[in-house]
């Protein structure tokens, strides 16, 4: 696990459990979390909401490394303004490596780096003046 700063003040833990899944993949927005509704049924309304909704959600929920949550974040990334839809595919990104780099000695650092690109999509956010953590 990995205690990690984000914008505001917040902290995120982020990591693997010991429980290994079948096969690493990064998974479709329909595999996140069921209490989130689909980026098709909600309004994005300014631009950048939903992504920005889902991200506070799995930082306050420390679910950023489970599968399906940054698919889904960066899903909705895709009727974000500009800087939102960037942030959201550099945490993409990330996450891909993190999960390529899944029990190699390069795992901690890709774990990082996704905490570190979801912190800097926090600011993003926060900056658009679109809902922050902390």
């Amino acid at each position: 696990m990995l205690l990690a700063a984000v914008g505001g003040g917040a902290w995120v833990l982020v990591g693997c459990s010991g429980d290994e899944p079948a096969a690493p993949t990064v998974a479709t927005p329909a595999a996140a979390a069921s209490a989130t509704p689909s980026a098709s049924t909600e309004i994005d309304d300014p631009p950048g909401t939903i992504t920005c909704h889902r991200l506070v959600a799995a930082i306050t929920d420390a679910t950023l490394m489970d599968p399906g949550v940054v698919g889904a974040i960066a899903a909705a990334g895709a009727t974000a303004d500009a800087p939102v839809a960037d942030a959201a595919n550099r945490l993409a990104a990330a996450y891909a490596k993190a999960v390529a780099a899944k029990g190699s000695d390069d795992e901690p650092d890709a774990i990082a780096a996704v905490s570190a690109a979801g912190a800097d999509m926090s600011g993003v956010c926060a900056d658009s003046d679109l809902e922050t953590v902390g």
